[in-house]
């Protein structure tokens, strides 16, 4: 029974560090098998997600060094298995990207189909679309998505919806294919950019990465690199938030400003200080937050991935605010957790309608997903009182450290075991 344990009410201060970002981490770790040479990477957060990832690529031969917890080397000249479905791979959703990277390198490849957090179905039909238009045949059996293709041809490629993992398969696979591909209505987000100057690195030559417009000129073969992961702009944005909810003045080092501009915008309309330097964002909440509209769009729009964040922290804001969620369809399960700490939030359709309430109090939650845990802890170190959150595996399959990250600002909190531990934490914070 592995919880956290909060005791509320300590305003989060000082300084975190950022770590690299999970889902470049995903990216660009799928792609490092596309060379036979060894590919060194840097700033990998030390994360379940990405580790998963490891441990199934080396369950199909890819040779992985750990250098240290941040750094790896990766080989897969190695790779005996095409087929990627041991039971860990299925639990997270960036299983996917080895479709496309192997797809890419030896024109055939089976994955088992992706899960991850439970907000919503994750269709992957842009992606079978991708592959087809590249020349690949695609086939679901068995719960694995089967890929192959004599050769694979450059395409022009329009994108029905934005969607970032799509538009990262077809770059994995179109690095290695014949000719020119392009793709249109292709996601923005900063990892696919950092993927696309991942592999621009091994001697890919994509150009348009972070517009709609994505141009890729298939190239024979990749070689070695190395490579450092930009910072997570949802861990930073989650740390943000967290200064918000308790009051705080918080300095989030290892980022770059740009990512977070939309997050900053709405930190600086709900009543926050937000001073920006050239690595470093600090947010000073001094005063009542105030209430906004909020809704979620593929970047530079506000992030799927902090909704949950701006609900815990607009939920102690005066006046009425409403989050409309445009990306995932189930992303609001955690307001039931909320509600039970004192929040009036109601949801009707993709909206939250919420009135700010005066405080939050303690409670015994669990978390639905990954973000909407880390939201639940924010919510648990702004309540009065004693908070416990079950299920915290969610969390750390995004979040680096996260207790002990809070611990260095200041947050009365700590993983549990048992109820003795529970006690003994009670017994300690008073």
């Amino acid at each position: 029974m592995e919880q956290y344990a909060i005791k509320g009410g300590n305003p989060l201060v000082g300084e975190v560090e950022i770590g690299g970002a999970k889902n470049a981490a995903l990216a660009i770790v799928a792609a490092a098998v596309m060379t036979d040479e060894t590919v060194l990477i840097e700033n990998l957060p030390d994360v379940s997600d990405v580790n998963v990832l490891l441990e199934a690529m080396e369950s199909a031969g890819v040779i992985i060094n750990r250098i240290d917890r941040h750094t790896v080397k990766i080989n897969g000249s190695q790779i005996k298995n095409l087929v990627v479905d041991n039971d860990s791979i299925k639990k997270i959703r960036a299983s996917y990207y080895l479709l496309g990277a192997l797809l890419g390198k030896y024109k055939k490849a089976e994955v088992a189909l992706p899960g991850g957090c439970n907000i919503g179905s994750r269709a992957i039909d842009q992606h079978i679309k991708g592959f087809k238009a590249l020349g690949a045949q695609v086939r679901i059996e068995h719960g694995n998505v089967c890929t192959e293709a004599q050769h694979l041809k450059g395409s022009h490629i329009f994108m029905d919806k934005v969607s970032v993992g799509a538009t990262i398969n077809i770059i994995l696979a179109a690095s290695l294919a014949d000719g020119q591909t392009i793709i249109e209505n292709a996601a923005k987000e900063p990892h696919v950019v950092d993927l696309a100057n991942f592999l621009n690195s091994m001697g890919a030559n994509i150009k348009g990465a972070g517009t709609d417009v994505i141009r890729i000129k298939g190239v024979e073969k990749l070689h070695k690199t190395e490579y450092a992961i930009i910072p997570d702009q949802i861990e930073a944005g989650t740390y943000m938030f967290a200064a918000a909810v308790t009051k705080g003045d918080v300095t989030v080092k290892n980022v770059i400003p740009k990512h977070l501009e939309s997050i900053t915008a709405k930190l600086l309309e709900i009543g926050c200080e937000v001073e920006e330097s050239d690595d470093a964002v600090r947010v000073v909440a001094s005063k009542k937050l105030e209430h906004t509209q909020v809704k979620t769009l593929p970047y530079p729009g506000f992030p799927t991935d902090m909704q949950p964040q701006i609900t815990v922290a607009l939920a102690l804001a005066d006046g009425t605010s409403t989050v409309t969620e445009s990306i995932f369809e189930n992303r609001f399960k955690y307001v039931d957790e909320l509600t039970r700490m004192g929040a009036n939030i109601k949801v009707e359709s993709n909206t939250a309608i919420i009135e700010g309430v005066g405080k939050y109090t303690g409670a015994g939650l669990t978390a639905p997903d990954l973000r909407a845990g880390a939201a639940l802890v924010m919510a648990g170190l702004a309540a009065e009182g004693f908070t416990t959150i079950d299920d915290i595996k969610y969390i750390e399959r995004g979040y680096e450290d996260f207790h002990l990250k809070l611990q260095s600002l200041g947050a009365q909190i700590e993983r549990v075991k048992s109820d003795k531990e529970l006690q003994k934490f009670k017994l300690k914070v008073g």
